[in-house]
């Protein structure tokens, strides 16, 4: 080719575009190679009779990974290893369960603490079984949450509060056992329904029912007005009585 090149003088540039073009190929190639190597190292290739399928690698569960240095002196030693506490044992939780089916998982007590399985002897590895749902899927039973003074409980339609709820400790679980939850408003300052039904009926008039539930500025309009000459009675006994005057400060009756 350099020959041709040098007999058609006019034509030296094809030359070297001839030579640019292969070496861009060339570089192409070899990116593609260094690419699909790369893409490949996480991945494995199982071969079966229906042919290969590929499958990416084990993930240890973020759930089954503790400190090493985890205060365990709460922990129970010597007892049944299937009864200590989730905070005591450390699991192999996985992903490949059916949701609300009882499934086994192989756990194991953490550093520090001892346990015995049914034959009287000590465990190192032992399997529990545990229903298959994460921790913010159990029942509000199962967990507690904090609760929020600074919301209306009365209101429509009814506010929801931001609450950290954490899992009871004999309660095991998948994921974090600590999670966040919106919850309705749900509290109470101690007003019961009953009471303020009853001031409302007998001393409604002078507006014992609303100084009862703090609000003291209705309270005072009621008393010097005799109960808006007993219209305004009439109407707080109903509205009482169905629940939708409610204590000042937002909460429930109990």
């Amino acid at each position: 080719m350099a020959t041709v090149c040098q007999i058609w003088r006019p034509d030296r540039g094809r030359c070297l575009k001839s030579y640019g073009i292969i070496a861009v190929l060339f570089m192409d190639l070899m990116l593609q190679c260094v690419n699909g190597s790369l893409s490949t190292t996480n991945v494995e290739t199982h071969y079966t009779r229906d042919g290969p399928f590929i499958t990416s690698p084990v993930v240890p569960a973020a759930a089954s990974v503790f400190p090493a240095d985890e205060d365990t002196s709460k922990c129970p030693s010597g007892g049944l290893c299937h009864r200590l506490p989730a905070d005591c044992i450390q699991c192999d939780y996985h992903l490949k369960c059916t949701y609300g089916k009882p499934t086994l998982f192989t756990c194991r007590p953490k550093k520090g603490v001892h346990c015995i399985g049914e034959s009287a002897q000590q465990q190192t590895n032992f399997s529990l079984n545990i229903t298959c749902q994460f921790c913010w899927q159990l029942d509000p039973s199962q967990y507690r949450c904090t609760n929020s003074t600074n919301c209306m409980t009365v209101s429509c339609p009814r506010k929801r509060y931001n609450a950290t709820c954490d899992v009871l400790d004999h309660v095991h679980c998948l994921g974090r056992r600590r999670f966040p939850k919106r919850l309705f408003c749900n509290w109470t300052g101690g007003y019961k329904w009953s009471t303020a039904l009853a001031l409302s009926i007998t001393l409604g008039g002078f507006g014992a029912d609303r100084f009862y539930l703090g609000q003291w500025r209705e309270g005072l309009g009621k008393l010097f007005s005799f109960g808006g000459l007993g219209i305004w009675t009439l109407i707080d006994v109903l509205l009482i009585g169905v629940g939708y005057v409610g204590p000042a400060d937002g909460s429930l009756y109990i």
